[in-house]
């Protein structure tokens, strides 16, 4: 998906979602029970394990705000030492966005050795 095929709604200006054919008065409906049948049955959904992490198959995502957080500084802190838009911060932080794959990989290496990220950055 490009960002050209992207719909962006302002919803604190009051725009309404757009019309996607989901009846989500049944999806706010499901009870736990329903949506865990729906996980277990969809192939594409299965749960990351502690094998799975510890194989290196599967890394867990790194948290953007926990990273943040645990280097003491603010979100245009962060965001200037690791060049980073600003912007682009919170809307990872605020999960209105998900960081590409090689964002991730970036902020992976940002959790691993901030200090020396920060340094290569700097020189």
């Amino acid at each position: 998906m490009s960002r050209k095929d992207t719909i962006f709604v302002n919803r604190e200006a009051g725009e309404p979602l757009p019309e996607t054919g989901t009846d989500w008065a049944a999806v706010n409906a499901m009870t736990e029970e329903e949506i865990q049948r729906g996980l277990d049955a969809d192939p594409d959904a299965n749960p990351i394990t502690d094998e799975d992490i510890a194989s290196g198959r599967v890394r867990p995502a790194v948290n953007v705000k926990r990273l943040r957080e645990s280097l003491g500084l603010t979100q245009d802190e962060f965001a200037g030492r690791y060049r980073i838009p600003v912007g682009t911060l919170r809307d990872w932080e605020q999960r209105r966005k998900r960081p590409d794959a090689p964002a991730r990989a970036y902020l992976e290496v940002i959790a691993r050795d901030p200090k020396q990220v920060a340094e290569l950055l700097a020189a």
